[in-house]
């Protein structure tokens, strides 16, 4: 039978089930989740890159740290701080003798112009005789020394290496601030990215028949060695 040109898609039309029509919106639905995941996930992927390559570095060094060499460098130096400095700071210890408290502004700038060393409002320890400033750091450790008898100054630096600085930041060792925002953030964003890509698991799992039996898999493995292997 000839059909006039529109009667053979209006004919193709009236077959079509209820299941079948329900069946176009949920597709539509599903592709706009799988899109939106796939954009996340991708997204997600994109910021954590470098923090993951590194984070990743660093999980080896710090699980081969005993094994790896490393040649701390100490450098000490001497100086004698002005006579009004140590009067300044002689009376600030009188009052917080056995406390502790930063630096008075003075005593910063000459660590400032003397050795370069930023004290930046750390805390210092303060007594009758001496005033001790720890200066931790990623990679090293330093302090600062000022006798308050007779104004003798001391500052020693040590630098463990670019391996141990790596291993403090993976740490958030020393790190400031900043850095730990940064940890916390990349954080998130890594479960972002777990997330995501255990949803678009999930929506592929049905063309993929071990997709379920390798994530149990991922999951079995590092659960069994905890328990029999960590004591």
């Amino acid at each position: 039978m000839n059909l006039l040109p529109g009667q053979e898609s209006i004919q193709l039309s009236e077959n079509v089930t209820p299941q079948q029509a329900s069946a176009g919106p949920a597709r539509a639905s599903r592709a706009g989740w799988l899109r939106q995941l796939h954009q996340w996930h991708w997204i997600s992927s994109a910021l954590c890159l470098l923090g993951m390559f590194l984070f990743s570095i660093t999980g080896i060094t710090l699980n081969h740290a005993s094994d790896i060499e490393a040649k701390p460098v100490v450098v000490r130096k001497a100086a004698t701080a002005p006579p009004a400095l140590v009067a300044q700071l002689s009376a600030f210890a009188s009052e917080h003798d056995g406390d502790t408290a930063p630096l008075p502004a003075a005593a910063e700038d000459w660590l400032r112009a003397t050795w370069s060393v930023k004290a930046g409002g750390r805390e210092a320890e303060w007594s009758v005789d001496e005033v001790y400033l720890p200066l931790p750091k990623a990679g090293g450790d330093a302090w600062v020394r000022i006798g308050l008898e007779d104004g003798a100054a001391e500052f020693e630096n040590t630098d463990r290496g670019w391996i141990s600085w790596l291993n403090d930041v993976h740490k958030g060792r020393n790190t400031g601030t900043a850095w730990i925002w940064f940890i916390d953030i990349f954080a998130g964003l890594c479960l972002v990215f777990c997330i995501t890509g255990l949803l678009i698991l999930k929506f592929h799992a049905t063309n993929r028949p071990f997709t379920w039996p390798m994530v149990g898999l991922g999951i079995l493995v590092p659960v069994v060695i905890a328990l029999l292997f960590i004591h």
